[in-house]
């Protein structure tokens, strides 16, 4: 039970290194991005109006709006082509169906088996071959027919790829037009690529196949209608041939009638994305316009910035170059007036000396002229007689008085205490 713990604990720890490790390099990274942009922040100009930036803010905004009502737009026709795929496919497989039912026997009554116009919708996903249900499989979840990529940037992947046959080499030039994606988003487009050629060329291939096929069966019906015809009657031969030639007009009288309104369908819808088309290039020349007027105001800006910071340098170099003149200048004032000062102690002080020097000498002139007047004879007995201060002192003091007392000095008391 211990060791368990133990390897609980010890698990535990490792991930809160592993929590710490992770959130300390966090720190550093924001701590180093946040000092990139507080140099950004010093170079850009804080005096910025506002009116500039609401307008930036708008047109970024505008932006991302037309970006992203693009994209729906675009999403919204993928799934509309899709669908329109999946309609036409359908409505292929029910002519078909139509086409194998006029090779049958018409019943006297005239009227045409129903399970064929009934069954229709039912059986067209069944006859679908596998590899066209594999491929709008594959297109569901991979994003649709440009792989889940922009419409743009799938035709200049369409374009690098085809310029270079889809050799390696065509990646460093697809970077330089997909900024936006890495390596390896372009790695995986290029192998979504690659499967779709290889659904599309299997797809392409069944349906040649269930051609072929249909082909090979309905040749062999009307081989059969054609023997048991010759078997019947002549007159039921004519009359079915009749009713078959009317069916066959009939049918083609309204395939006729489909592919005149299809027709008219896509020549709309072709108008339609010629008008969209209009509308989107003007709306790009009119961002570019705006984006070119946003560009122009900030380069501008920084021009006067840069001017700005340029003419504040040479300011305070010029100011710094005076300030160094005008230390210069007052230190060589201090340095003559220090030099000046101390020439003049330096004189005040050798005239003092010479001045105590000539007093010296008079003196030692005087004193020289005293000795020469005065002559004193040496006595050698002064040395152990008394001098005058000693005599003084060793003198006999007699009674200063003999007299009767009259006053006794007391200590003195204080006036404010005299009366207590």
């Amino acid at each position: 039970m211990s060791v368990t713990v133990f390897l609980r604990d010890a698990d535990r720890l490792r991930k809160l290194e592993i929590k710490h490790e992770r959130e300390t390099s966090r720190r550093f990274h924001a701590r180093k991005h946040f000092s990139v942009f507080e140099e950004i922040h010093m170079n850009v100009n804080d005096e910025l109006r506002a009116d500039v930036i609401d307008r930036i803010k708008d047109t970024m905004t505008d932006i991302e709006n037309s970006i992203k009502v693009f994209k729906d737009q675009q999403h919204q026709r993928f799934e509309e082509l899709l669908k329109e795929e999946k309609i036409f496919w359908q409505e292929i497989c029910a002519f078909e169906q139509k086409i194998d039912v006029w090779s049958l026997p018409v019943k006297a009554d005239g009227r045409v088996p129903r399970s064929a116009g009934i069954c229709a919708d039912v059986k067209d996903s069944r006859n679908l071959p596998i590899e066209v249900m594999a491929l709008e499989t594959f297109l569901q979840q991979s994003g649709g027919l440009h792989g889940g990529w922009d419409k743009y940037d799938h035709q200049n992947f369409m374009k690098v790829w085809t310029k270079h046959n889809g050799k390696a080499s065509y990646r460093k030039e697809a970077k330089l037009y997909l900024p936006d994606k890495t390596v390896e988003d372009i790695g995986l487009h290029e192998e979504w690529y690659l499967e779709l050629c290889h659904r599309q060329e299997e797809k392409r291939k069944a349906i040649h196949k269930w051609r072929a096929g249909k082909r090979r069966e309905h040749e062999l019906q009307r081989e059969q209608r054609e023997k048991e015809a010759l078997r019947k009657e002549p007159d039921e031969a004519a009359d079915l041939r009749l009713k078959e030639e009317e069916q066959r007009r009939e049918a083609s009288e309204q395939l006729e009638t489909w592919r005149s309104c299809r027709k008219q369908q896509l020549e709309r819808e072709q108008e339609q994305r010629v008008r969209d088309q209009i509308q989107r290039r003007k709306r790009e020349k009119e961002e570019r316009r705006r984006q070119l007027e946003l560009k122009l105001t900030v380069e501008s800006h920084v021009q006067q910035k840069k001017k700005e910071d340029e003419l504040h340098v040479l300011q305070r170099d010029a100011q710094l170059q005076a300030e160094r003149e005008e230390r210069r200048r007052l230190a060589a004032e201090g340095i003559k007036r220090f030099q000046q000062r101390d020439s003049h102690r330096f004189q005040i002080k050798l005239q003092e000396k010479q001045s105590k020097e000539q007093e010296e000498q008079e003196r030692q002139r005087n004193l020289d002229k005293l000795k020469e007047k005065i002559h004193i004879a040496p006595d050698p007995t002064r040395l152990w007689k008394a001098t005058k201060g000693w005599e003084e002192h060793i003198k006999e003091i007699g009674p200063s008085g003999g007299g009767p007392v009259f006053q006794m000095f007391h200590r003195a008391i204080p006036a404010w205490r005299q009366d207590l």
